[in-house]
């Protein structure tokens, strides 16, 4: 099979609207997360989020055109503009053999929402013409190879909070088995919306810290008490060594590992075996290397960093041999969907910078998380070998594992 490297990236999230600064926050161990200014939570029992408070979208649409998509769309596009410069991308490449993989947990909701609303208050003729095409989540993949002429495959990972890992892996299959010889993976998720913070709120999924949203989610740390929602997006341009080599390409690293795999268990209860099966799936797959860091899922559930810990501990053969891991949810919040194409970004720049980034909030060790999760600064670091876990809703698990050139 052909060997896959990353030549582009795109990341906004509610740190930073390009990739450059978002990462330079998170590096530096700040915090995105505030009261929720989109909606009024006075009805809510949860009241914080990661929102982005000052992104345009008539930065990347015309105003005809941003009525027609959501906002998980324009996030999106966004990020692959982004990436798409950064992969600084000759003239000639053909297109028919350059598709984009799209990724996203929920979609329109906000749309959903708010056609619901019309809907049951006014009547189903008072719906908006772009209410459906706005919300499908393949719309996400649609407009961007609309604006960017990608005609090549076009696929939609619509795998919960693993979705974004997911659809860099079937980006990565498409190339390797050569149905494509580039591929664009974008991550999008914006779903802080009343219907989208009351759903998760009801499922006693989120952090309650809402006087203190700064310090409210806290992954690995003993007082975790749920994941903050976050909303954001990242882009990644996927090609084959061969040509990013010929055509003198900066390579972030190469895709060497990617594993797969579902829990057959519960809804939304995860277990251990699972992640773990996906974890030891992307692993072999790489060769078994020393891995240098992991960028946890690391949700601050009590559940999930339980889990992953445990998990990481068999995978690597106790606790004294596991590398440094770390989760960037306290300071972006979860972006869902979204997560895992931002967080391997985070992963390429922190093997690009030799810096390993921190897990902030972490105050109160946890006998059942016990590991090196870098808390609270940033430190130096070589990392030539990085894992990224995902895990979502219904028991869907993927992992990807990025090799420095």
């Amino acid at each position: 099979m052909k060997r896959v490297v990353v030549t582009g990236l795109g990341m906004i999230n509610s740190l930073g609207l390009d990739k450059e600064s978002a990462f330079s926050a998170i590096v530096e161990g700040k915090c995105g997360i505030k009261n929720i200014e989109s909606f009024d939570t006075e009805k809510h029992t949860v009241s914080i989020a990661g929102e982005i408070t000052d992104f345009d979208p008539l930065t990347v649409l015309d105003a005809k055109e941003a009525k027609k998509a959501d906002r998980f769309i324009q996030l999106g596009l966004k990020a692959a503009l982004e990436a798409m410069e950064d992969a600084k991308l000759p003239e000639g490449v053909d297109m028919e053999r350059f598709g984009v993989a799209s990724a996203s947990g929920i979609g329109g909701l906000p749309n959903i929402e708010k056609n619901s609303v019309v809907c049951a208050t006014k009547g189903p003729r008072r719906i908006s013409p772009f209410f459906i095409p706005s919300s499908l989540v393949n719309m996400l993949g649609g407009f961007i190879s609309i604006y960017q002429g990608l005609k090549g495959p076009n696929l939609s990972s619509v795998t919960a909070c693993a979705a974004g890992t997911h659809a860099i892996g079937e980006a990565a299959k498409s190339i390797m088995v050569g149905t494509a010889d580039k591929m664009l993976v974008v991550g999008a998720e914006s779903a802080i919306c009343e219907v989208g913070i009351g759903g998760f709120a009801a499922m006693k999924a989120l952090s309650t810290r809402n006087d203190d949203p700064q310090t409210a989610s806290r992954p690995f740390d003993s007082g975790r008490d749920g994941f903050v929602m976050g909303e954001g997006a990242a882009a990644l341009v996927l090609e084959t060594y061969e040509d990013a080599v010929a055509r003198g390409a900066t390579i972030y690293g190469e895709l060497i590992g990617f594993g797969e795999s579902g829990d057959a268990n519960h809804i939304t209860t995860p277990t251990m075996d699972g992640p773990l099966r996906a974890m030891k799936g992307a692993y072999k797959m790489a060769g078994e290397p020393k891995i240098d860091y992991v960028n946890a899922h690391g949700t601050s559930t009590p559940i999930n960093d339980k889990n992953e810990t445990a998990a990481l501990k068999e995978l690597f053969g106790g606790k004294e041999n596991c590398p440094p891991v770390s989760s960037i949810k306290g300071q972006v919040g979860h972006c869902l969907g979204a997560a895992g194409a931002i967080e391997a970004v985070v992963c390429l720049m922190a093997m690009r910078d030799g810096v390993l980034p921190p897990t902030i909030n972490y105050t109160t060790p946890d006998e059942n998380c016990d590991l090196d999760y870098v808390p609270n600064e940033a430190r130096k670091a070589d990392i030539n070998i990085a894992m990224s876990n995902s895990f979502g809703f219904g028991g869907t698990n993927g992992v990807v594992i990025f090799k420095k050139i």
